[in-house]
């Protein structure tokens, strides 16, 4: 049976790997995009050239009532949903006591609000299917907090509770929901404090090093898969020792 899974943000960074690395599993896959186009008709075409069908959909997160036709789009044309990748987000450093109301806003629902929203749309199709993979990309600052980034922090960490309530609910339908904390990851997100401070992060990794999207992508992936089928609820941490749990 073909298998669908649905990735936001899927037109580069850890999106885009995860991509590749779903379609390498032999699943079809449609991914979200801001506004990097011809990013997105390049991931769409690697995807083709392993064999699998592609669907590149246009999303601004904040555009809240698009998400379920988005989820509905996708399920039609490709038969059905499987596996959802809440993947999408953006970094905004800002000290808390200049953080506008609407920069709060904008964050809660790209980070918080829209997986939700996504969650809720995707899970008729899984129970449908009698198979469903969730997994939610979450962040090192979800467990640490972040003094210029209070908004991204809470967003993230309510994401592991969105994660944990979801898993607990969707058990008994045999679908499972997971979420993965990233550390430093060589993404364009991260490319400006890495430039700025690379030295000094690298002195606080034991390993020494920033993950490569692809290894990030490797967990999401594995989350995903039959294998991993008695895994729910868990906050799986890729950071190179950075925190250790």
């Amino acid at each position: 049976m073909n298998r669908v899974a649905l990735v936001t943000g899927g037109s580069r960074g850890i999106g885009a790997a995860t991509v590749r690395r779903l379609a390498q599993m032999g699943l079809d896959v449609a991914f979200t995009y801001r506004s990097a186009r011809a990013e997105a008709e390049r991931v769409a075409a690697e995807v083709e050239a392993l064999g699998r069908r592609a669907l590149a959909i246009p999303l601004d997160l904040t555009e809240l009532a698009r998400i379920k036709p988005v989820v509905d789009e996708v399920a039609a044309a490709l038969g059905g949903l499987h596996v959802l990748v809440n993947n999408a987000g953006y970094v905004q450093r800002v000290p808390p006591e200049s953080l506008s109301l609407a920069d709060w806003e904008r964050m809660i629902q790209v980070g918080l609000t829209a997986p939700f929203l996504f969650i809720q749309a995707a899970v008729p199709y899984m129970k449908a299917a009698g198979f469903g993979r969730i997994v939610n990309v979450s962040s090192l600052r979800a467990l640490t907090g972040s003094p210029h980034g209070v908004h991204y922090a809470a967003a993230k960490a309510g994401l592991l509770g969105l994660t944990k309530s979801f898993a607990l609910a969707l058990a008994p339908h045999g679908i499972t929901v997971n979420a993965v904390c990233p550390g430093f990851v060589d993404t364009d997100i991260n490319r400006e404090q890495l430039r700025a401070r690379g030295p000094e992060i690298l002195r606080q990794i034991p390993l020494g090093r920033v993950a490569q999207p692809e290894e990030v992508a490797a967990l999401i992936a594995f989350l995903c898969s039959e294998e991993a089928g008695y895994i729910t609820g868990a906050t799986l941490s890729i950071n190179g020792g950075l925190r250790m749990d």
